[in-house]
């Protein structure tokens, strides 16, 4: 067979007769051949390749994020490289370096930032950008967020709805984008309810950090009767403390809200009421804009509404609307 007739045989949509088809995979399939996807898009200028730069990547929402991605690009005929880095800039530029060397097409951002002059050799080099729930800008990226103070907003009015008059924030030190949001999002609302609330924020954003958070919380003689924790996971340290350490019943002495949608939170042992971020809505969009070529060039942000999901930790007579 010629080297054209195997091409074509190898190229989605190309014309090829069926016997020559038969052919020519029966002798790929003697000989084990398979087509170099890699050589091939570098003749084109392009690998195929996604670089998907996060942090934490063991944590539900975060994996869960990973694997919605990772799914959309393969759906694609892309291939993703995942690179695990820590939330830093200096991780990130490391990581964004790494990228370019195997020629990526494009990397989505989940967590830190690159230096400018990085980032803008990236775009010259036709690389495409997305960033995920980072509050910077990047001439040339796309920018997809939630609105994370508004959750924050809404946690006060259904804390408050379910008869909570010493509200809380439980949040974690890593003061990122997004926490930073809901963290806003509430103190703007209790403050402007006159509503009387405390804050703690420690640790790690994780369900150890939860549980030292509900320590800190609930075993104060003022402990608060509802809390907005920032995420999933320690909401749910939240609520072991209070439930098997401290003796307290949720929802009727303690009403608990918190944010991600992770799968944990509809488990029947906690039955948390959250706000969902739309996951794969926004791997989905951004895999999308990142196809696009020149057209997705004038769309430079998404924003991405969460979703109220109401279950038993907040107390009864609550409107799933509020």
């Amino acid at each position: 067979m010629s080297r054209a007739a195997v091409s074509r045989c190898f190229t989605p949509g190309a014309s090829v007769s069926p016997d020559t088809r038969a052919r020519i995979l029966k002798a790929a399939d003697q000989l084990g051949y398979q087509v170099n996807r890699l050589a091939s898009g570098l003749i084109r200028n392009e690998t195929g390749l996604v670089a998907l730069i996060a942090s934490e990547i063991a944590t539900p929402y975060r994996s869960h994020l990973l694997s919605a991605l990772t799914e959309a690009l393969q759906q694609a005929g892309k291939v993703a490289l995942v690179i695990n880095t820590d939330r830093s800039d200096a991780s990130v530029e490391r990581a964004m370096r790494q990228a370019i060397s195997y020629r990526t097409d494009a990397a989505i951002i989940l967590s830190g930032m690159p230096d400018q002059s990085l980032a803008e050799t990236c775009l010259r080099n036709g690389m495409r950008l997305v960033l995920i729930n980072r509050d910077e800008e990047r001439e040339g990226a796309l920018r997809v967020r939630v609105d994370d103070a508004e959750a924050g907003r809404r946690a006060v009015a259904i804390l408050f709805a379910a008869g909570c008059r010493r509200i809380a924030l439980a949040s974690s030190a890593a003061d990122t984008p997004s926490l930073r949001g809901r963290e806003h999002g509430f103190r703007e609302a209790a403050t402007r309810s006159g509503i009387d609330w405390i804050e703690e924020r420690r640790g790690m954003t994780s369900y150890e950090t939860g549980r030292t958070l509900g320590m800190a919380l609930l075993a104060r003689p003022d402990r608060p009767d509802g809390i907005f924790c920032t995420t999933d996971l320690m909401a749910c340290g939240i609520m072991d403390v209070a439930r098997w350490r401290l003796g307290i019943r949720i929802p009727e002495q303690l009403s608990l809200i918190g944010f991600d949608d992770i799968a944990q939170a509809g488990w029947e042992g906690y039955n948390l009421t959250t706000f969902r971020q739309p996951v794969d809505e926004i791997a989905r969009r951004s895999i999308d804009w990142l196809l696009s070529g020149n057209g997705g060039d004038s769309i430079k942000e998404l924003a991405i509404e969460t979703t109220l999901v109401m279950r038993r930790s907040v107390a009864q007579g609550v409107v799933a609307t509020t």
